[in-house]
C-alpha cells in the first residue's frame, strides 16, 4: 500500500507501469483511477479531484463525484502530479493525511481508502528545491520510487514490444 511515484519523460510507459501495480495488488478488483494532473485547470482541478456539490458555484449544475471517491478502494494514478497549483497541493495533502475528501459546496466529509501512485517527468526533490512543490507532500508521496528510463535507453526492450505488437497486428 505504498505510495509510489513513477518518474520518466512523457511516453516511457508511466500510467502502464501504475496500472501493473494496481493490477498486482490486493486492490486489483477495484477501480484504477488516472487522473492527468497536466490538463486540470487551477479552477476546475478541486472538483475534479474531490467533487463538489450542486449548486457551490456557478455551473454546478448537479452533484459531481470527484476521482478520490471514484477511485475508493482501488489505486487513483495522477500523471504530471507537478502540475497541480499550491491551493490544490494544500487539499491534496489533507487528504493523504486525514483519509477524508470533502466535496466542494459540501460540511460532510467521506472517508476514502485508496492507493495513491503519482508521476512526474522531472525529480520531484529538484522541483521542491525550486519552491514549486511542497516539501511535505512530496514526503508522503515518496514512499518508494520507480525511474522509468526512455526506450531509446532500454535497447533490449525493443524486440519485445515488436514481438507485442506484430503478434496483436496478426490477431
Amino acid at each position: 500500500n505504498y505510495s509510489v511515484i513513477i518518474y520518466g519523460e512523457s511516453g516511457t510507459g508511466k500510467e502502464s507501469v501504475a496500472y501493473s501495480i494496481h493490477s498486482q495488488s490486493t486492490r486489483k478488483d477495484k477501480p484504477f483511477i488516472a487522473v492527468d494532473c497536466g490538463s486540470l485547470t487551477k479552477e476546475l482541478a478541486g472538483s475534479e479531484l474531490f467533487g463538489h456539490e450542486k449548486g457551490s458555484f456557478t455551473g454546478a449544475l448537479q452533484t459531481k463525484i470527484g476521482q478520490f471517491e471514484l477511485a475508493n478502494g482501488g489505486t487513483i494514478f495522477l500523471d504530471e502530479i507537478g502540475n497541480l497549483t499550491y491551493d490544490i497541493q494544500v487539499s491534496l495533502l489533507r487528504v493523504i493525511q486525514e483519509r477524508k475528501i470533502r466535496r466542494i459546496g459540501s460540511q460532510k466529509e467521506t472517508n476514502i481508502d485508496v492507493r495513491i501512485i503519482v508521476a512526474a517527468n522531472e525529480k520531484l526533490s529538484e522541483v521542491t528545491a525550486k519552491g514549486k512543490f511542497r516539501e511535505d507532500l512530496y514526503h508522503r508521496f515518496n514512499e518508494f520510487s520507480i525511474d522509468l528510463p526512455p526506450l531509446r535507453e532500454r535497447n533490449k526492450d525493443i524486440i519485445l514490444f515488436a514481438d507485442f505488437f506484430l503478434k496483436n497486428a496478426n490477431a
